[in-house]
């Protein structure tokens, strides 16, 4: 049986690889879920010029985003997103922030991010707190999310 099994990506995996690149996986992740989620496709020898084409794609899209993301860069560096949270008499919040709810501040604000580009501590109690959004793979900003208690 075969360790591994090489797959095309058509879109970018966390922690395996971007859109157009051969991988190997486990035959079973392949199998079960990068193939069904649409993530890949089974590698053969053919496949030359259906990778050429996702890279050459991949390449005009990175050069395009590079420049929106300079542009967020600019206006969310060093901004602070201000979240208002239940908070019990000892200062702790009911439940935590997370980076879904930041998200959502930011694109409210007018900088559309998705939840999982934002890295953040765990927040659980009211202050201001670091946090770092992942803007292309070459550009990220930096930014202070600052909870307050809800009255």
């Amino acid at each position: 049986m075969a360790k591994e099994t090489k797959v095309i990506l058509t879109t970018a995996v966390a922690n395996l690889g971007q859109s157009g690149d051969v991988v190997e996986v486990k035959p079973g992740y392949a199998r079960n879920y990068l193939i069904p989620q649409g993530m890949a496709f089974a590698w053969n020898k053919g496949a030359a010029k259906q990778i050429e084409q996702m890279q050459r794609r991949r390449r005009a899209i990175a050069l395009a985003s590079r420049e929106d993301a300079v542009a967020a860069k600019n206006a969310l560096e060093g901004s602070v997103v201000e979240l208002s949270a239940k908070v019990s008499e000892s200062g702790k919040l009911f439940g935590g922030i997370s980076a879904d709810a930041v998200a959502k501040a930011l694109t409210a604000g007018g900088n559309a991010v998705e939840a999982k580009a934002i890295s953040m501590d765990v927040i659980k109690t009211t202050g201001e707190f670091p946090a770092t959004v992942q803007l292309h793979p070459e550009i990220s900003a930096n930014f202070t999310v600052k909870v307050v208690a809800a009255e």
